[in-house]
């Protein structure tokens, strides 16, 4: 069995040992323009000489991140099989990312913090979790991990998915006709949606106008998902009262981008669900041994729906 690795900006060194480990009869190799052809590939971010290069032989291709929306602008054959990462610990990172970003805005805890910098002593405010609603966008394995994570602390949670969904403690909409009242019955928005030809944008001046005043806005999805201006522009209104950030339409944040200056934005690295090697290679290895057998697997995925 050949297994190529082809990931950009992806340290290949524990990915290798722990393939090689796992698979001890396995050959394992970083891909590189003309190799020989492999049964397996490991990607992340391919170009597109790697599929017209490996895709004719492969029996899959396994995607090393949730999101795919790296892969959408390839000419990839609709023969070959690709699956992606089905949480391999990156759900409960999720779900405490949020949590905690939740928990700092409805808790006024940047408020204490400044206080404190200015050696202030004071009660913020006391704020009724009824006023305060949450609704996350996107209920794949994340966005329903993050959800009812949610719950536990006693928060009204709405959730909107493109098809239905049924979320215990969490009151579901679903499609486009339903956006805006899903946006209408929230106050804190969290995206954890795939990207897309239809969810590209979706956060802009008339999304965010729906959302309830004073509105906060996470957003772990994808950078494309934001209109950036329109964003700055209500936090500047007032209407938004801020927005935790960990993704962004560039990568690194180039170092002008008025993000870094809103004071009101709170930004980090693309760092709220890091993908774990070692339950990643775990659940690949699986697959694959699954898939040498003949039986069918989970995480394919739909590249024209785009998840």
């Amino acid at each position: 069995m050949k297994i190529t690795f082809c990931c950009d900006d992806t340290w290949p060194d524990p990915w290798l040992k722990g393939l090689r480990e796992t698979l001890p009869g396995a050959e394992v190799s970083i891909w590189e323009p003309g190799a020989p052809q492999a049964d397996y590939a490991l990607v992340w971010a391919p170009p597109q000489q790697f599929i017209d290069e490996q895709a004719a032989g492969l029996k899959a291709m396994f995607n090393i991140g949730a999101g795919v929306d790296a892969l959408l602008p390839l000419t990839i054959p609709a023969a070959l099989p690709v699956y992606r990462l089905e949480d391999a610990g990156m759900s409960v990172q999720m779900a405490e990312y949020v949590c905690q970003a939740v928990i700092r805005f409805f808790r006024g805890l940047d408020a204490y913090e400044a206080d404190m910098a200015r050696g202030v002593w004071q009660h913020q405010r006391n704020p009724r979790r009824a006023e305060y609603p949450v609704g996350v966008m996107g209920l794949g394995k994340m966005g329903a991990r993050v959800a009812q994570a949610l719950t536990v602390f006693d928060y009204t949670v709405n959730g909107w998915s493109r098809s239905p969904r049924e979320l215990d403690g969490v009151t579901c909409f679903s499609g486009m006709e339903q956006l805006d009242d899903f946006l209408a019955s929230t106050r804190i928005l969290v995206n954890l949606l795939p990207l897309h030809a239809e969810t590209e944008n979706i956060i802009n001046a008339r999304t965010l106008g729906l959302l309830q005043s004073g509105a906060y806005v996470i957003n772990v999805g994808r950078g494309g998902h934001v209109v950036d201006a329109d964003l700055i522009a209500q936090i500047e209104s007032g209407h938004v009262s801020g927005a935790m950030l960990d993704v962004f339409r560039e990568e690194p944040l180039p170092a002008g981008h008025p993000f870094w200056t809103q004071e009101k934005i709170i930004l980090t690295p693309h760092t709220s669900a890091r993908t774990l090697a070692r339950d990643s290679i775990a659940q690949i290895v699986g697959k694959v041994a699954a898939l040498s057998r003949g039986e069918s697997v989970t995480g394919r995925v739909d590249l024209g729906r785009g998840y």
